[in-house]
């Protein structure tokens, strides 16, 4: 208990680190959002204008403290503000919209490429100089070297446009009624396979080369030793010791990654137009929108300590070592 109450309050000085650079990073950039409308709308904006868009985000002439102050109330109370490129809906409306694709997305990815790369993994490592050890890790590499968007669009134009065997964008086809029917979760699986298919083969060589070099550390411990002594089955051996134990850092990488899940790959989004957190970011980029930026950043920075927290909980459980400092 001792250990994850200072990890939880580690956490959440890193969460006040973070909303308070949220806050004075568009204050202290040259000029301010509003000036920056002001120039692109070519002077069409009227003074009262002007004014009341400087109190809506924030960034009026009272005292810098206060603006903090009414900043962190407004965080503590989930109103981040209202989206200027779709307002007037709240930027939490806009999150919470896109989110459960990025998630969606994300997530399946994630959930690939490390349970198949690190079953991979452990094949290769148990079975060292084998036709797995020796064939795979310089191919999986090899596509791991391409930047996501490159190996999206080549799959975007083969699959998609050659050979029309998946849809090219959208998370859905348009028209369609959402609900729970397996029409659309049928079409929204055929929406899925493409943008996954490209975020697993470039992560999916990272895990298994990672889990690969733990097991061949582990499978030269004494327990091995005595384990294959004893005459216990080799896939016993291969999975309850020595990828039980190699595994510790694996569960690191994992709760990395979901944790940048939320922020979501977002080249391999706006190349399938796919409606996550990464192409709104994208979107509110473009279109100057600084409340939105500013919730979207918080919300990946709050989902990656959430994220990494709960690994350190999990790693409580999983480790004896760490229970005992």
């Amino acid at each position: 208990m001792r250990f994850i109450l200072r990890r939880l309050g580690f956490y959440l000085i890193a969460f006040w680190a973070s909303i308070t650079l949220n806050f004075l990073l568009p204050r202290f950039m040259p000029g301010d959002p509003v000036s920056r409308m002001f120039a692109r709308s070519q002077d069409r904006m009227q003074p009262e204008q002007i004014e009341a868009l400087r109190k809506l985000l924030g960034v009026d002439d009272r005292p810098i403290w206060e603006q903090y102050v009414d900043y962190m109330h407004n965080i503590f109370t989930g109103q981040m503000g209202v989206s200027i490129s779709r307002f007037p809906t709240p930027v939490t409306e806009v999150i919470s919209a896109q989110i459960g694709w990025t998630l969606l997305l994300g997530g399946t990815a994630l959930v690939i490429a490390a349970v198949v790369g690190n079953l991979l993994g452990i094949l290769a490592a148990w079975r060292r100089g084998g036709a797995i050890d020796s064939a795979l890790p310089p191919v999986l590499v090899f596509i791991g070297s391409f930047p996501y968007f490159w190996l999206a669009m080549g799959a975007l134009y083969l699959f998609g446009v050659v050979l029309g065997w998946f849809p090219i964008r959208h998370a859905f086809t348009d028209g369609l009624e959402p609900g729970f029917t397996w029409e659309f979760i049928g079409d929204v699986g055929a929406h899925l396979v493409l943008p996954a298919l490209t975020i697993v083969l470039v992560s999916i060589g990272g895990w298994m080369l990672g889990m690969r070099n733990t097991m061949i550390a582990t499978n030269s411990e004494d327990y091995i030793t005595m384990a294959e002594a004893k005459g216990l089955r080799p896939g016993r051996i291969m999975l309850r010791y020595a990828a039980r134990n190699a595994m510790l850092p694996s569960v690191t990488s994992f709760g990395m990654g979901l944790g940048f899940v939320v922020g979501g790959a977002l080249l391999t989004e706006v190349v399938f137009a796919y409606p996550g957190v990464g192409y709104q970011l994208l979107n509110a980029v473009q279109g100057l929108d600084y409340p939105l930026m500013q919730g979207l950043f918080l919300t990946i920075t709050a989902a990656v300590l959430l994220a990494n927290f709960l690994v350190d909980i999990l790693y409580v459980r999983l480790d004896p070592r760490v229970r005992s400092n």
